[in-house]
């Protein structure tokens, strides 16, 4: 009998590019629109996964800046089942502690997604025990420019001295400060690319590159790329452990 796999390498902080929805539901003969639906249901399963791997926070690429480009249908059917999602799974996130951040400019997205979304937010703005991170509406380039602005009208008004100005208060001006780095990006659908995807915050990341596409990606698969990162050996510039 195979031994229950144990993560002993810290793991904060995992990151989704949930990629291959529209080629999984493609093989099948369906509507690309189809493959986001089954997406969301992997969302709660791979939760469950980091719950029992004490695995705090999980950021999710929903939609980026540049999906934007895609036919409006598609898009509507997103945003369809990111409200689906939070209308079925809200109370049960709510009840084991999980707070909903979104990394993005909601200010474009259509209203009733956009109300659907600072519910959540506000609901959850107290719990502290799991963060899940909905970047919606997001790039990563997009996200340090508007924190360089702020930065640049603080300073214009006086009111920040840029010798106080590193690494850790700069992240202060992004979406979700609280955040920690990312240690593990995985990316599905076997393309090898960050896409815009918290660029900051994976400075130091591991990356695992699964050619499962994201409806496919259950818990077996999973932890699959645990395996391959605790078997990493991360070195943040330094000379490997020997």
């Amino acid at each position: 009998m195979n031994q229950p796999f144990i993560l002993e390498k810290k793991l904060d902080h995992v990151a989704f590019i949930m990629d291959g929805n529209g080629r999984w539901a493609k093989l099948r003969g369906l509507p690309r629109y189809l493959g986001h639906k089954e997406a969301c249901n992997r969302i709660i399963e791979l939760f469950e996964v980091c719950r029992e791997f004490k695995i705090k926070y999980m950021s999710f690429y929903a939609f980026s800046t540049e999906n934007w480009n895609r036919p409006a249908d598609e898009i509507n059917h997103l945003m369809d089942y990111l409200e689906l999602f939070f209308h079925k799974e809200i109370d049960y996130l709510d009840s084991v502690g999980t707070r909903i951040v979104v990394s993005g400019d909601l200010s474009r997205i259509r209203p009733q997604t956009r109300k659907v979304c600072e519910e959540a937010i506000e609901r959850t703005k107290n719990n502290s025990t799991w963060f899940i991170n909905v970047c919606l509406n997001y790039g990563s380039r997009d996200e340090i420019v508007r924190a360089a602005k702020k930065i640049a009208v603080l300073y214009k008004e006086g009111s920040l001295d840029l010798d106080a100005v590193d690494e850790t208060t700069f992240k202060n001006y992004f979406y979700v400060p609280e955040l920690p780095d990312v240690d593990l990006m995985i990316r599905t659908s076997g393309e090898e690319r960050l896409s815009n995807f918290l660029l900051y915050q994976n400075a130091y990341a591991e990356f695992v590159f699964t050619p499962v596409k994201w409806p496919d990606f259950k818990r077996d698969a999973f932890i699959d790329c645990l395996k391959e990162y605790q078997n990493r050996n991360r070195r943040y510039g330094g000379l490997k452990n020997e």
